[in-house]
């Protein structure tokens, strides 16, 4: 059944199913993933609430860049609209859960500018792929032909190749059309800016998206005809920022300084830095599992939080938009190295199931 987690019913519908998920201790389920004995849409660990010191690092982000993303949006929003397919609908399909309130900005926006907007989100997994019962549902309410997939930034390409796996076939009447606020992997259909930018949503989990976890896919919880599942975290409600970090964007004064923009030609550099990249820290670091290198910002700040690291690479240690990532590192013991990165700004290694 479909639900609005903690946002405004108009602003985002939850094609998932919010069910008991049991959870399992992130060492636990870091040898389980990297065994092959579990996949990691199987499981999820505990979410615990941001220490005050992290809070204020995420306010100081927001304060910071909330213009910039603002003006992000609406970018997006004007190319979306200039687009024959989409100039007068656009059915949003945001990527839970980074898209999620990327896809309530945009849905704002693309109402001003007088479009007929609807705004579903829904669950991609890499290496299980997209929900088809949730595609479904919004071509059956919606058709596919104004659709347009939604995530926050692309970390190095891995959901936009499940995403374009997975509609590849043909059935399900979508394209897959990627747009992204960032996009320093050089791999979305449309984007905002290259560069890897801290976008605050995407240094938070549920309370900033809904108070909904990532999404859960186990023969136990989803059966035939089922969305993939999640957990409603609504214990969390008291601390959450869903609400407030869409108004706060919406009312950032526009920064006065431009910013590096985004192009396709520019997007085919970004592809071959990024997998330059990713390619040498696989071999200076004898890590044979790609899935192990986690570019970007949020990518690198979400595997501190959720996974096993073993090191985190910055650019520059005095960069304000990696002081939260710092003290991420700094509580949990993880080591952190100054390095050149390319396009990003850090990059996390997840450690080897049994070296921790």
């Amino acid at each position: 059944m479909a639900f609005h987690g903690s946002y405004a019913p108009e602003d985002v519908t939850f094609l998932l199913k919010p069910a008991a998920v049991a959870l399992t201790g992130v060492a636990e389920k870091e040898a389980l993933i990297q065994s092959g004995a579990r996949h990691y849409s199987e499981m999820l660990s505990e979410e615990r609430l941001p220490d005050e010191r992290y809070l204020a690092l995420y306010r100081a982000a927001l304060a910071r860049n909330g213009g910039r993303l603002r003006a992000d949006v609406e970018t997006l929003a004007d190319a979306i609209a200039a687009r024959p397919e989409t100039a007068r609908s656009c059915t949003i399909i945001s990527l839970a859960r980074a898209g999620t309130p990327i896809g309530v900005l945009l849905r704002r926006a693309l109402v001003r500018r007088g479009l007929d907007v609807a705004h579903y989100s829904i669950s991609i997994i890499r290496g299980r792929g997209i929900d088809r019962v949730a595609l479904a549902h919004i071509a059956a309410t919606r058709g596919t032909a104004d659709a347009v997939f939604v995530d926050g930034w692309t970390g190095k390409g891995a959901i936009t190749g499940e995403l374009e796996a997975s509609l590849a076939d043909g059935a399900t009447g979508f394209a897959p059309f990627l747009a992204v606020i960032a996009d320093p992997a050089g791999c979305a259909s449309l984007a905002a800016t290259a560069e890897d930018y801290l976008i605050p949503s995407g240094i938070l989990g549920a309370i900033v998206s809904g108070l909904v976890s990532r999404s859960v896919l186990s023969d136990d919880l989803v059966g035939p005809g089922d969305f993939h599942a999640c957990r409603h975290l609504t214990e969390h409600a008291a601390a959450d920022q869903s609400r407030a970090f869409v108004d706060a964007v919406e009312a950032a004064p526009l920064p006065q300084q431009t910013f590096p923009g985004w192009s396709p030609s520019g997007a085919r550099e970004s592809r071959i830095a990024c997998t330059a990249l990713v390619e040498g820290l696989m071999a200076e670091c004898a890590v044979p599992d790609v899935n192990r290198i986690k570019p970007g910002i949020a990518e690198a700040t979400r595997a501190v939080l959720r996974r096993v690291p073993h090191a985190v690479f910055v650019r520059d240690r005095d960069d304000a938009e990696v002081a939260h990532l710092l003290h991420l590192a700094d509580r949990s013991g993880v080591e952190v190295h100054q390095r050149e990165l390319g396009n990003y700004r850090a990059v996390t290694l997840i450690a080897k199931a049994g070296d921790v």
